[in-house]
């Protein structure tokens, strides 16, 4: 214990230091200035180290022993942490049991538990093709900003549900049948996150294609995970094309607002907001997107394999949501996305299509009585510009007398088959009527 506790001031120094020169490589040369407020915390708590580090050089030795215990305790509970969500997703121990019996019961299935990158690993020896999503990713190398993924390849999408869902991509990267694009007249088109993306069911159970079944009409679905307003609006200057009756723009509760505060830290992205003519012609650089989202998709599995795991990368994005839904952000970027929404509008009416404001309500909802404080200033800002509001809340979980049921064996994550089926009929009766 001696000989450790000589090691840990000069030691906890050292590496306080590594953090502050990797924050400022990270910070200064990697993304050049451009996300100093995304590192400013890695900044302050380097800092705070430093300090903390130097005070352990004058601190008694019974002190320093009790303060080694402590940190290495919880160091090992945090790598234990990371280790299981590495393996088996962000549920705890027991909603994976329950989940696994309850999948057996109804199923007489196993449980898939392998993590997503096993599953990549396990089919491509018989599929060289076979991709995972890769969410809309800025490329350095290219100065471009791609809004979609891999192009007509199967893909594998995730699970919650107790199976992998896997889907065709479109020749956008899109999850749509690729013969969507050639109809002439499309009754819908979706635009949205991961929820209209499609996860985690497999055609025909996501929203886009229970409104092709329900219309007998062609829908297309540009839906991506991950995205915010910024990148929605983005996608719709750069794939709309004429021939949509309707518009239906898709808001998740909580998330989005959050999303789009980075979103408009893209030069590229602000783009599309302050000139009306602004295109990547992103329609035309398929093969572009596919060779770099490959590239990216690659660097993600190498990462994946070591680099996150040092880093705790998932502990950090559980606390980050967590502090997230606790602190519920103040509706801060009212101005910006009464502008995206406005020209979403624009640009609905000068393609001779109507533009619909669907709002998808939180697990936290039903589980935690949590309310959206932003709810009422996006409705207010949708009404504002007579856009039809369509309240999934009021409209169908309100409704069920368990509306927890509607998501995963009543768990966080997705909606499932029933829940985006009882969605999709109320949206296409209201709109229909």
């Amino acid at each position: 214990m001696k000989l450790i506790r000589n090691a840990f001031s000069p030691t906890c120094l050292i590496v306080s230091v590594l953090l502050l020169v990797y924050t400022l490589y990270r910070s200064e040369i990697i993304w050049s200035g451009g996300k100093r407020d995304y590192y400013a915390i890695y900044y302050i708590i380097s800092l705070i180290l430093i300090i903390f580090s130097i005070i352990t050089f004058y601190i008694n030795e019974k002190i320093k022993t009790y303060l080694i215990i402590t940190l290495s305790s919880i160091t090992f509970a945090l790598y234990l942490v990371e280790g299981y969500t590495a393996f088996y997703g962000n549920i705890g121990v027991w909603q994976l049991v329950k989940k696994m019996k309850l999948y057996k019961e109804q199923t007489g299935k196993q449980y898939d538990t392998r993590p997503i990158l096993k599953v990549y690993e396990d089919l491509k020896d018989n599929n060289e093709s076979i991709i995972f999503t890769i969410p809309p990713t800025y490329y350095e190398e290219k100065k471009m900003y791609s809004l979609s993924g891999i192009s007509n390849a199967e893909t594998i999408a995730c699970n919650e549900n107790g199976y992998y869902s896997f889907y065709k991509s479109d020749r956008y990267g899109f999850n749509n049948p690729d013969n969507e694009w050639d109809k002439k007249d499309i009754e819908f088109l979706l635009i949205g996150d991961s929820f209209i993306h499609g996860k985690c069911v497999n055609r025909p159970h996501d929203i886009t294609s229970v409104l092709r079944t329900l219309s007998k009409k062609s829908a297309l679905n540009l839906g991506y995970k991950g995205t915010g307003p910024l990148v929605q609006y983005a996608i719709l200057r750069e794939y709309l094309r004429p021939g949509v009756k309707y518009i239906l723009w898709f808001y998740f509760e909580n998330s989005d607002i959050n999303d789009l505060e980075a979103e408009l830290k893209s030069q590229i992205l602000l783009n599309y907001i302050k000139d009306p003519h602004f295109t990547q012609n992103l329609a035309f650089k398929q093969n572009v997107i596919d060779e770099l989202a490959k590239k990216e998709m690659k660097r993600i599995i190498e990462h994946d394999k070591s680099i996150k795991f040092i880093k705790l990368y998932r502990v950090r994005t559980l606390i980050k949501r967590k502090i997230d839904l606790i602190l519920s952000k103040e509706f801060k970027i009212q101005t910006e996305f009464k502008e995206i929404l406005k020209q979403a509008n624009n640009l609905a009416i000068k393609n001779n299509s109507k533009l619909y404001f669907v709002y998808l309500p939180n697990y936290a909802r039903y589980k935690l009585n949590y309310n959206d404080p932003n709810y009422q200033p996006v409705k207010k800002i949708i009404d504002e510009m007579n856009i039809p509001f369509i309240d999934i809340h009021k409209e169908v979980f309100e409704k069920e007398k368990k509306p927890l049921e509607l998501f995963p064996f009543k768990y966080i994550g997705h909606y499932t088959v029933e829940g985006y089926r009882k969605i999709s009929e109320k949206i296409y009766q209201i709109i229909e009527k």
